[in-house]
């Protein structure tokens, strides 16, 4: 069975495409939020590079605020001494704000 494909064909104003479908997903269930900390926790790595996600323990977010434990404590002062920048990246990564703080553990 052959299915005719029909590229002129325009869209509907009613069809969404699959990002606006997943966007009004997220706004309707209130569940941006927390998808957008989980974007943070997963971009921890990618963002402050292998090194420093190598002596990193535990990443997470409550509160609007990002929690690190980092093995190295040299490594913790530095990062603590970058916090303002550190939220201004992850923040412009979730293109959203989503972290007001960040907490050594």
């Amino acid at each position: 069975m052959k299915f005719k494909h029909q590229p002129d064909q325009a869209r509907k104003a009613s069809d969404y495409t699959m990002k606006e479908a997943i966007d009004e997903l997220l706004r309707v269930y209130r569940l941006r939020s927390k998808f957008d900390e989980t974007h943070v926790v997963h971009a921890w790595g990618r963002i402050m590079g292998v090194a420093i996600a190598r002596r990193t323990e535990r990443v997470y977010v409550q509160d609007r605020k990002l929690f690190l434990q980092i093995t190295s404590p040299s490594l913790a002062n530095e990062l603590l001494l970058g916090k303002s920048r550190i939220i201004e990246l992850l923040n412009e990564e979730v293109k959203a704000n989503v972290i007001d703080d960040v907490v050594f553990l």
